[in-house]
């Protein structure tokens, strides 16, 4: 009896249609991944080749997935209680070890990388098991199933970290198509079956807040590589044009995701009655390519800062473009999603950067940046206008 009073005031008391802020912990708990993403986007820009693009995938690929496993669970859970606070800050802990093991990663510190990581899935979703009221029985057996999962990838990714070479790739690989595949089978489980994502009680509205947050970390990072990079150069005019397209870049992209669509995607989220399956598709897999986006970009603004002129070689071009491209093909699937509009501004603007791709390599980066740039605000100024001509026409 006093187990399930204690599991109960771990729980969020949840009302029809209430939004629960985020709390100050889960602010505090992100910082840690304001340091990974930095680490992940110095890794891509110490190694832009083919092998140094795979590795900095599956490092972020794990990133992006153990802080958005986390915000599920303190979408459940409520981080104002202490023990749920005290949960916080170990994985603030492990969560430093993983982000210093970064750049290391797939050299001196992958065990160290993998058992962060390990440690963190694992034992977070072991905690959520004990924290559950026995008469949430259904959302209860989803966490079980969710924990099979995990402990079958964490195998994968201790395996990995003590294999040396390529085959730390191979097990890392392993571990997040295990880790990845599970969701999108609904975790079916041997003897459990699959679970039903209506049973996923999930509140909407933080969850967008939440992922929405994310997307903020991931420009004040570009904003600190930047200005990092801006402050070590002489201010010559190339530099300070470089700086200005990595400002107007940065700003489009601030106005694309949250001018109409974080806003419209949590009232949204909210009123839905598929609220599980809409926070499976949209936040936690339509975001990936989002935040991706900005790291790339981010990377691409330091080189062109560096190395204004001359001819592009292909890794610049490829991030430079790559950048938003990525961006803007997250943005479109994730308001196609969430409100069922494909943004004709967004179709125009990857075609125009995969046709400025293409002739990349005879331009500047300089030049490039000011293009992707320019490309970025014409995306976010035709959306605006042609929501404010919808909206004009509903009141009519």
């Amino acid at each position: 009896m006093t187990d399930d009073i204690v599991r109960e005031t771990l729980m969020r008391v949840r009302r029809p249609h209430e939004h629960h802020r985020v709390t100050y912990v889960e602010l505090f708990f992100d910082l840690v991944f304001v340091y990974a993403v930095t680490q992940i986007s110095h890794l891509l820009l110490a190694d832009l080749s083919a092998i140094g693009l795979l590795h900095t995938t599956v490092l972020f690929l794990a990133v992006w997935w153990v802080w958005i496993f986390t915000s599920w669970i303190t979408n459940w859970l409520d981080p104002d209680r202490l023990p749920v606070r005290a949960l916080l800050f170990a994985l603030m802990l492990a969560g430093l070890v993983l982000s210093t093991s970064i750049p290391k990663a797939f050299d001196s510190r992958g065990l160290a990388f993998a058992v962060a990581y390990a440690l963190m899935q694992v034992g977070r979703t072991a905690f959520t098991l004990f924290a559950i009221p026995r008469d949430q029985r259904r959302l209860w057996v989803n966490f079980v199933r969710i924990l099979f999962y995990l402990v079958l990838s964490a195998c994968c990714w201790v395996g990995g970290g003590i294999a040396q070479g390529e085959a730390r790739l191979i097990w890392w690989m392993a571990a997040l198509l295990i880790e990845y595949v599970g969701p999108s089978t609904s975790f079916w489980t041997p003897g459990l079956g699959a679970s039903d994502v209506r049973d996923w009680t999930v509140e909407g509205g933080h969850m967008a807040e939440r992922c929405a947050l994310f997307i903020l970390i991931a420009l004040g990072e570009s904003i600190v590589v930047t200005g990092t990079a801006f402050a070590g150069l002489s201010w010559t005019p190339d530099n300070i044009a470089a700086f200005a397209c990595s400002f107007v870049g940065g700003l489009a992209m601030w106005w694309i995701y949250f001018h109409k669509g974080a806003e419209a995607g949590a009232d949204n989220i909210s009123r839905a009655s598929d609220a599980g399956g809409l926070a499976r598709l949209a936040y936690t897999y339509l975001h990936m390519p989002i935040v991706a986006g900005i790291i790339v970009c981010a990377v691409g603004d330091e080189l062109a800062l560096h190395h204004p002129t001359g001819r592009s070689a292909l890794g610049t071009v490829l991030v430079l473009v790559g950048g938003p491209l990525l961006f803007l093909v997250g943005t479109i699937l994730f308001k196609r999603t969430i409100h069922g509009l494909l943004q004709l501004s967004h179709l125009f603007g990857i075609a125009a950067l995969l046709v400025l791709g293409a002739l990349g390599s005879y331009l500047s980066p300089l030049a490039l940046s000011a293009a992707t740039a320019t490309l970025l605000i014409v995306v976010g100024v035709w959306e605006a206008i042609s929501i404010g001509d919808r909206l004009t026409l509903q009141r009519r």
